[in-house]
């Protein structure tokens, strides 16, 4: 359900990452577009349109709207853009891929949250692709693609992720061992070279090897 009271919250979360900097009117279009508040518990709605992170069992997070934000306007998302996305989680970044009508391919590792996300994601109308596995390897037999998101922070960028983006494509991942990462954006520039770029620290949980069932 989804009424009007959600919608003002969505556009006051949306006028909140407007201040924080995001610039990209496709991707705040997007923010204000996807109920958020689907993807929790009906007892902690009230922290739906929240800017914040919020648990989702598992051990992992619902992603901070900002965070959100500001790695899809990173990856420079066209419509029609063929996106894997490592780490589904709840599946609310899918859901707003899926808004700016990217072609979203998406891999998890916990069989709790693949279950949850995609049997939630096409009630909502969203249908991107899921899959169950080791997001490290990512989707070889689905590649190339045109974008690549990681929503989870990996300790060094995976060479296997690297070989699956397009000439011209853009990855976007945090890079860091520690508590902090870097958010950092990969373009490949030619079949053996690549660029990268740095935008500030933010906090991610662990990207991590193999699935759990």
């Amino acid at each position: 359900m989804d009424t009007f009271r959600h919608k003002g919250l969505r556009n006051r979360l949306v006028d909140d990452i407007a201040k924080k900097g995001i610039k990209d009117e496709a991707v705040l279009n997007a923010i204000g577009a996807v109920p958020r508040h689907l993807f929790f518990e009906s007892s902690f709605i009230k922290f739906a349109y929240q800017d914040k992170a919020f648990p989702i069992g598992a051990g992992q997070t619902i992603s901070q709207p900002y965070t959100v934000a500001f790695q899809t306007e990173l990856l420079q998302i066209k419509t029609g853009d063929k996106v894997l996305e490592v780490g589904t989680g709840s599946g609310y970044q899918a859901a707003v891929l899926c808004e700016m009508g990217a072609k979203v391919f998406t891999i998890e590792r916990q069989k709790e949250l693949f279950a949850k996300s995609s049997h939630l994601l096409p009630r909502m109308g969203y249908k991107p692709r899921f899959f169950l596995g080791d997001g490290y390897k990512g989707l070889p037999q689905q590649a190339p693609f045109d974008k690549i998101i990681v929503t989870a922070g990996a300790p060094q960028i995976p060479e296997d992720l690297l070989t699956q983006l397009c000439i011209g494509g853009l990855m976007v991942i945090p890079v860091g061992s520690g508590n902090v990462q870097v958010m950092t954006r990969i373009t490949r520039d030619s079949e053996s070279e690549f660029s990268q770029e740095q935008f500030g620290q933010f906090v991610f949980v662990p990207l991590l090897k193999g699935v759990v069932k």
